[in-house]
């Protein structure tokens, strides 16, 4: 007769692991909430031109239109429509010269002048030629929310373009504020920020001319979070270039929560990259992004004209 032995229970241990741990801030992986347009927008289908997305949420070529005479109000209203669902509009060989440029942006508002930059052929045109001055914008920003009321928006056109590289990127901060984390959030709700002109244009400047512009331009104030004055969206409203720091906090404290916030535009899931070719137009909602002028293009010359739309205050 055969006895079955009794079955052997051997004790198993949980693996030794290394310390390990999820930084309290910074970047991640996993999925992200993409949403284009705010929720209960009613999305309408286009009837005056061609819309073809560049981007899941950001950036859209616009197809059928000639620029370079007046606008019809019906297509200055749905151009208007595509600018707030897209961020970014871009047009193709358009070659405007620098009055129907200007014609083009008041559709949208007076214009502004930035007395920090080259001007082109009028005082409201910056002009941006890299062989002659010595000026970058490839970091990630929003244009002069050094002032009370930055821009609205802006209208770039390239007209010298080099063989390769001088892309343009832009980022949509309504997606950069939706994927904070919710204590991130619960911080910057109602949190304003120091906003100068110096930490982006001081190194171009000796001590005499900066004086003077810090007559003109003192330090402003913003909210961390602004709300778009036509979609009603929450948007990050920090950037590198002019945001100092944040109001009523310590120095250490409000560094550290800029730079996660600086950070946010830096997710390809937020971005749209755009290839330039000579003559064509970009025009950008300044309120609702941010954007990065690739510099790769040395010893190459790169010539671009800007027009900028006078904003309002952001709330």
């Amino acid at each position: 007769m055969t006895i079955a032995a009794e079955p052997t229970t051997v004790a198993t241990r949980a693996p030794v692991l290394r310390e390990h741990r999820i930084p309290a801030d910074g970047l991640y992986e996993g999925p992200r909430e993409l949403r284009r347009v705010p929720e209960g927008w009613e999305e309408r289908p286009y009837e005056r031109f061609e819309v073809v997305p560049q981007g899941r949420l950001i950036g859209a070529e616009i197809r059928g239109l000639d620029l370079s005479g007046p606008l019809d109000p019906a297509v200055r209203e749905e151009l208007n429509r595509a600018l707030l669902e897209w961020k970014v509009l871009f047009f193709r060989g358009q070659h405007l010269s620098s009055d129907a440029q200007r014609a083009f942006a008041r559709n949208w508002g007076e214009l502004e002048t930035n007395p920090l930059l080259t001007s082109g052929d009028s005082p409201d045109v910056v002009r941006f030629d890299r062989t002659a001055v010595p000026t970058f914008e490839n970091v990630w920003h929003t244009d002069v929310t050094f002032r009370e009321r930055p821009a609205l928006g802006a209208v770039l056109q390239l007209r010298e373009v080099p063989p390769v590289g001088g892309d343009t990127m832009w980022a949509d901060m309504a997606a950069a504020y939706d994927n904070l984390a919710p204590e991130v959030k619960d911080r910057i709700d109602g949190a304003r920020a120091v906003h100068d002109f110096l930490p982006g244009f001081a190194r171009f400047m000796d001590a005499a001319r900066l004086a003077e512009f810090q007559e003109r331009f003192p330090p402003v104030e913003h909210p961390v979070v602004r709300r778009h004055p036509e979609t009603g969206r929450r948007m990050l409203f920090v950037n590198t270039s002019f945001t100092t720091r944040i109001v009523g906090i310590g120095r250490e404290e409000s560094d550290r929560l800029l730079r996660l916030l600086f950070q946010q535009a830096h997710v390809p899931e937020f971005q749209v990259r755009f290839r330039w070719q000579a003559g064509d137009i970009a025009f950008w909602d300044n309120r609702a992004t941010q954007h990065y002028a690739v510099n790769d293009y040395a010893p190459h010359r790169r010539v671009a004209e800007r027009v900028a739309i006078a904003g309002d205050r952001p709330f």
